[in-house]
């Protein structure tokens, strides 16, 4: 298990167990010690059970990130309840660690596998990771995006991102 998924993994029973936030652990290695957004996803069964994240980094390190990330995929995910400590080892986790976004000025250079979006109009932004089960195509990532936005399928002017991550599971 890679060192940023078992940061996450303690971060979650740490603070679902004990309600105690972990400390980022010495000694760490340069990736973990760079500054990136990063989001954690967590799944039981290969069902999603939450999933936050930066897209830009708040805090002083990758490491740092996750651990505040994992928590808020275990208990602030709007779209579930808070993780319970029974679900604790049924839970499987992955953490995204992003590149910088950069501006696209056409779809064509979108790629569903490679590369995540950020879909922006105004105030209103919204962001799917690359690579998903289920969205196969650019304009499925797109709509997605826009939808988590709340920008209509209509709407014009909206700007488009893309960026890379780097997967651990």
């Amino acid at each position: 298990m890679h060192p940023l998924v078992k940061l996450a993994k303690k971060a979650v029973e740490a603070y679902v167990k004990e309600g105690r936030v972990i400390e980022s652990p010495e000694g760490l290695a340069d990736e973990m010690k760079m500054r990136a957004g990063a989001f954690v996803s967590l799944k039981i069964q290969g069902q999603l059970r939450g999933c936050i994240g930066t897209i830009m980094p708040v805090t002083g390190c990758v490491a740092e990130e996750v651990i505040k990330n994992a928590i808020a995929s275990s208990t602030g995910d709007p779209r579930f309840p808070p993780v319970e400590e029974s679900e604790i080892a049924r839970l499987q986790y992955s953490v995204d660690v992003l590149c910088p976004p950069e501006s696209v000025k056409d779809i064509s250079e979108l790629d569903a596998k490679r590369y995540g979006v950020i879909v922006s109009l105004g105030g209103r932004k919204g962001l799917l990771l690359p690579d998903l089960e289920g969205v196969d195509t650019v304009e499925e990532q797109l709509r997605i995006a826009r939808m988590k936005a709340g920008i209509g399928p209509d709407e014009k002017g909206i700007r488009i991102e893309r960026f890379e991550v780097r997967r651990y599971k």
